[in-house]
């Protein structure tokens, strides 16, 4: 029999229908690979921003709050409900000025009872104090009469010697009046000892009663006035707020009841991003419009803790000037200065930033098409940030937000 021969162009057919899909596949795979990324905008949904260059203001903008620099708050000293009230809310007040009263029965029975047993107590002490007197009267009335005991012993004990060296009198008689001087003289003697040691005691118990007497007379002449604390007084002359108590409303002791806003000037007081909390420092200067004039403030105090993602810091007005027409509650703008002025690659604020964090940004080089390229931003303020590295004054640069396209290389504006 014949042998079937296979023609050869088969085999180089199969070969064709196999590798050239193959190719072609290899071919698109490798474009995808190598091809940039990339995603296509309409120009209205962008916003593109110049670079310039120009002077950059490092300052902090931020609305502040006016108040008085030094406000008082206004306590309840004695608890109780509230019996009378004497003014309102936004008076003009003087020290000593009562505000309102509280009735507290069962405080009011204790200040009457304590009063009742101190008075009782210093009526004691005077009875044991005018005791002490009256013995210590007697006790020299006694000593006054030895005394003269001892001096008559003493007239006739001479009179008698005398009498006696001339023989006048007999022995017997000199020697009694001898012995009545003797007796009278060591009887004064030890008598005036013990009087005078007995009277250094009562004198220092007279001086320890005078001092309790003295202490209770004080605590009583305390307890007088705070029996005064039902009445609630101004601590100071100024202007009260916060001040809206009702009639049998009850306040606990040491409660807030409004507060007096001292009118000796005025502070600014402002909540700050958290972002500026390591930039901004005490007595950096700053500016504030009120009424459309500027004037010069510095910033004085800084409280650290960061309360939703914000922290508080007073400001005051240099040379304690007060701008007319200011009043409490305003806000106004502020300004803080963190540095001077100084020239710089300049870029608009923008939504990138929160994106890219300021590490790359998408700049046109062309019309239509925006390339990622790598930056490095400095300084910041409300308008404008610092472009360190990575653009040039005329770049245009799209600002607007990148969270759609993180991993895009190249946009294409239609």
């Amino acid at each position: 029999m014949d042998k079937i021969i296979q023609p050869k162009n088969k085999k180089t057919k199969k070969m064709l229908v196999w590798g050239i899909p193959t190719i072609v596949l290899l071919g698109v795979i490798l474009m995808n690979l190598t091809r940039k990324k990339q995603v296509n905008l309409e120009r209205n949904n962008v916003t593109i921003r110049e670079v310039s260059r120009g002077d950059f203001e490092d300052v902090v903008l931020f609305n502040s709050t006016v108040e008085p620099k030094t406000s008082v708050f206004v306590n309840v000293i004695q608890g109780g409900s509230v019996a009378e009230v004497f003014v309102e809310s936004g008076q003009t007040v003087k020290k000593g000025t009562p505000l309102l009263r509280v009735y507290n029965p069962n405080a009011e029975l204790n200040y009457l009872t304590q009063e009742t047993a101190i008075v009782e107590q210093i009526n004691n002490l005077r009875n044991i104090r005018m005791n002490i007197k009256n013995q210590q009267l007697s006790l020299d009335q006694q000593l006054l009469s030895i005394n003269n005991d001892f001096k008559n012993a003493e007239r006739q004990y001479v009179l008698d010697t005398t009498l006696y060296s001339k023989e006048v009198i007999a022995k017997n008689d000199y020697q009694k009046s001898t012995q009545a001087y003797q007796f009278q003289k060591k009887r004064n003697g030890v008598i005036k000892k013990s009087v005078s040691e007995e009277k250094k005691s009562r004198d220092t118990q007279l001086s320890h009663i005078n001092i309790s007497i003295n202490n209770m007379q004080k605590s009583l002449e305390l307890l007088r006035r705070n029996k005064e604390n039902f009445t609630v007084k101004a601590p100071v002359t100024g202007q009260l707020s916060s001040f809206n108590p009702i009639l049998g409303e009850s306040y606990n002791q040491g409660q807030s009841v409004g507060k007096i806003n001292v009118l000796d000037g005025y502070k600014l007081v402002a909540s700050v991003d958290e972002y500026y909390i390591s930039k901004l420092r005490e007595d950096v200067n700053g500016r504030v419009a009120v009424n459309s004039k500027n004037y010069d403030i510095v910033l004085n105090k800084i409280f650290p803790e960061v309360v939703n993602g914000q922290f508080r810091v007073e400001l005051k007005f240099k040379q304690d000037t007060i701008p007319a027409g200011i009043k409490r509650g305003m806000s106004l703008n502020t300004k803080v200065f963190l540095s001077g002025n100084s020239k710089a690659l300049l870029l608009s604020k923008g939504l990138f930033y929160q994106s890219s964090n300021g590490k790359w940004v998408f700049v046109l080089n062309s019309e239509n098409k925006a390339v990622k390229r790598k930056v490095r931003i400095g300084r910041e303020n409300p308008f404008y940030y610092e472009v360190l590295e990575g653009l040039q004054e005329g770049d245009k640069v799209i600002t607007s937000n990148y969270d759609d396209f993180k991993e895009v290389e190249e946009i294409n504006i239609k």
